[in-house]
């Protein structure tokens, strides 16, 4: 039988077509692998620089010539560095990434952060307060004594001024509570030991009265 009977073969003919059909598949599939990694630049990343410490105008110029996209994220304050520097990065700096990929930034402030105080002056005590405080970066010299209620807080001094609940204040601006030094009124701090200190009368005792009435004695007639 010759190769020209096997083909006409209807069996054989099957066969070729499911061949040419797999064949076609390998090959657009393979295709499309290829164009994805010159498209994605497979097996190829940017190595992201450090960019903390730099201006942020300096730091645009850097990822843009890498081809990279710089965009601020946030903004925080740090006393020690440069207005308008970056802070903190993401990606960091080390990490690979493709061309076009976003750099998210946070910058220095050029002015210290201001904070609302919150409700704490005649609200509770020093514990509570200081806690808030700290918790929202404020920091603390030492508290200052008034007359009135043990560890109560009665004020807040910043810079030599008072202020209140709800002030806004530079986070780098010290505060120092008032707080009560647990004395009372000058009436209710006076101690009795045995009666007053001065000898005089002691207002907690009922006075007592120690005069007797003598009877006047009788008349006689001469």
């Amino acid at each position: 039988m010759t190769l020209k009977e096997i083909i006409r073969k209807p069996w054989c003919y099957v066969l070729l077509h499911f061949v040419g059909m797999a064949l076609f598949a390998v090959l657009a599939l393979g295709g499309a692998i290829f164009a994805l990694d010159r498209y994605t630049h497979h097996g190829e990343g940017i190595v992201v620089p450090q960019l903390k410490g730099m201006t942020y105008s300096k730091a645009h110029m850097a990822l843009d010539e890498l081809g990279l996209v710089i965009l601020v994220s946030d903004s925080g304050y740090q006393k020690t560095m440069a207005p308008d520097c970056v802070l903190a990065q993401t990606p960091g700096a080390g990490m690979k990434v493709k061309q076009g990929h976003i750099i998210y930034v946070t910058v220095n402030s050029p002015s210290s952060p201001t904070f609302a105080i919150p409700d704490i002056v005649d609200n509770c005590s020093v514990r509570e307060a200081e806690a808030k405080l700290m918790a929202i970066g404020f920091r603390l010299m030492p508290v200052q004594q008034v007359h009135g209620e043990k560890d109560w807080v009665y004020g807040i001094l910043c810079r030599g001024r008072r202020v209140s609940n709800g002030d806004r204040i530079p986070i780098d601006y010290p505060l120092t509570l008032l707080v009560g030094s647990g004395t009372l009124s000058d009436l209710e701090d006076i101690e009795y030991v045995d009666g007053p200190m001065d000898g005089s009368i002691d207002p907690m005792e009922p006075v007592t009265d120690d005069f007797q009435e003598v009877p006047e004695p009788p008349v006689t007639e001469p």
